[in-house]
């Protein structure tokens, strides 16, 4: 301690700091906790309303905010879940999980890498990174990403696969709603049989 600064201490009450005794005086009888006045509460309670549920198509109540048809009818399967059955009147499924089962009037269907579908599905939109397996019927777009794997009888308007993708089966691209030659211009023997002049 002889390369210590030599350093006084400072007494406390030099300090001019409010400084309590730690020594209590004795009390003549037994100690009380101070009293404490009630606790007012900052606003009073508010009454809470029940809101009624819609069993219905009814419109919501006024002041909801509005929500989108597809927020409504969204089918999620997840991990380690499996359904089997009927699913019909779904905007969107997710599959996660594992599903054996038809699916008509549906929109889109995203099978993630964890997810399998056996089964049956008439859809527009698909996007496959699992397994499906059975008939596939997609009236616009197949996505198979890098990791999806498509068994089956498959129907398809357009399809992307992704390096790594695999479809297998009876695969078919189907023709489209529209009317041969929709949206094309007219050749100049089409014209000619109209009795049209060639341009």
């Amino acid at each position: 301690m002889d390369d210590m600064p030599n350093s006084n201490p400072v007494p406390l009450d030099d300090l001019s700091l409010p400084v309590k005794s730690a020594v209590r005086p004795a009390a003549a009888g037994p100690t009380r906790p101070p009293i404490m006045p009630p606790r007012q509460p900052a606003d009073p309670p508010r009454p809470v309303a029940e809101v009624p549920r819609r069993l219905d198509g009814a419109t919501p109540p006024p002041g909801t905010p509005p929500r989108h048809e597809a927020e409504m009818r969204k089918l999620i399967v997840g991990r380690e879940i499996s359904l089997a059955g009927e699913i019909t009147s779904c905007d969107r499924l997710v599959v996660d999980g594992s599903v054996e089962a038809n699916l008509a009037n549906c929109r889109d269907v995203e099978i993630s890498e964890s997810g399998v579908y056996k089964g049956s599905a008439s859809i527009e939109d698909a996007e496959i990174r699992g397994r499906f397996e059975g008939v596939l019927n997609v009236r616009k777009r197949l996505l198979i990403r890098a990791t999806g794997r498509v068994v089956g009888t498959v129907r398809y308007g357009q399809i992307e696969i992704e390096c790594g993708g695999q479809i297998s089966g009876d695969v078919q691209a189907q023709p489209s709603n529209d009317p041969p030659g929709y949206g094309e211009a007219p050749s100049v023997v089409e014209r000619a049989i109209e009795g049209q002049p060639a341009q």
